[in-house]
C-alpha cells in the first residue's frame, strides 16, 4: 500500500490592519492655528488698549471717570447708549469662544500625536510654552472675577462701596480704588498679571510660525516685539494696584 501523505497544514493569514481612509481631521490644523492667531491678535491688542486706558487713573477722578463714560457714549446718537461698548464685548467674546475652542482641539491632537513620549532637552526656553494652557485657564477665570468686580459690581467679588454707572455719571476711579484697597484682590491682579506676560511672550511668538515667518533675524526681531510688548502690558497693569496699594492713586 502506498503511504498516506499526511494533510499539508495551511496557514492562516495574519489579521490584516485597515488601512486609514486618508481625510484629513477637520477643522484641519492649519486653519486651527491660524485662528488662534487671529483672535490671539485680538486679544493683544485689547490689552495692551486696555492698559493705556487704565493708566489714565493717573490723570486723577475727574479724567478717568470722563474716559470711563465716554466709553459708555462712544458714537451716540448714532448707536443707543453702550452700544458700542456692546460690540466691542460681542466681538471679544465670539473671539474668545474661537481662541478656546482651538486650542481644546490643537491639546487633544497633539497629546494623542505624542502619546506616552514627551519632549525633553529644552530647558527654560520652554516654559512658557508648557504654562500656556495653564495660563489661559487663570486668564479665564480672570476675565470673569474682573467683570463681576469692576463691570457688574457683584457681592462678594466686588467691593461694598461700589457705584454702578448712570448715563449721565461714572463712578469708574472710585471703584477700582476701592477694589484695590483690598489686598488679597490686588495681589490676585499682579499674579494674574504675571500669567499675562508669560500668555502673551509665547502667543505673540507664535504669531510668526502660524503666519509662516521662516526668515532666521525677522523671527529674532519678532521674538523681541514679543518680549517688550509683553513686559510693557505687565508693567503697566501691575503699577495700578501697587500704586492703590501705596497711597499714590486714592
Amino acid at each position: 500500500m502506498g503511504s498516506i501523505t499526511a494533510p499539508v497544514a495551511v496557514p492562516r493569514p495574519d489579521p490584516v490592519t485597515p488601512m486609514p481612509d486618508g481625510r484629513a481631521p477637520r477643522p484641519s490644523t492649519v486653519t486651527l492655528k491660524v485662528t488662534m492667531a487671529v483672535s490671539g491678535t485680538v486679544f493683544a491688542l485689547y490689552v495692551l488698549v486696555h492698559m493705556i486706558g487704565n493708566l489714565k487713573v493717573y490723570t486723577g477722578a475727574e479724567h478717568f471717570d470722563d474716559y470711563a463714560h465716554w466709553l459708555r457714549t462712544l458714537a451716540e446718537p448714532l448707536l443707543p447708549y453702550e452700544g458700542a461698548l456692546w460690540i466691542f464685548r460681542a466681538v471679544l467674546l465670539l473671539a474668545l469662544a474661537a481662541h478656546v475652542g482651538a486650542s481644546l482641539v490643537l491639546i487633544v491632537r497633539a497629546r494623542r500625536a505624542k502619546g506616552a513620549f514627551r519632549r525633553t532637552g529644552m530647558g527654560w526656553r520652554r516654559v512658557p510654552a508648557t504654562l500656556m494652557p495653564y495660563t489661559g485657564l487663570v486668564l479665564l477665570v480672570f476675565i470673569v472675577v474682573h467683570v463681576l468686580d469692576l463691570t457688574t459690581g457683584t457681592r462678594p467679588i466686588a467691593p461694598s462701596g461700589f457705584t454702578a454707572p448712570t448715563q449721565d455719571t461714572s463712578h469708574a476711579y472710585a471703584n477700582l480704588v476701592e477694589s484695590f484697597q483690598r489686598w488679597p484682590m490686588a495681589l490676585f491682579y499682579i499674579a494674574v498679571m504675571l500669567m499675562l506676560a508669560l500668555h502673551l511672550v509665547h502667543g505673540l511668538w507664535t504669531l510668526a510660525t502660524d503666519f509662516g515667518v521662516t526668515g532666521r533675524r525677522t523671527r529674532q526681531v519678532w521674538a523681541l516685539v514679543a518680549l517688550v510688548f509683553a513686559v510693557v502690558v505687565m508693567v503697566g497693569d501691575i503699577s495700578i494696584p501697587i500704586a492703590v496699594l501705596a497711597g499714590w492713586v486714592s
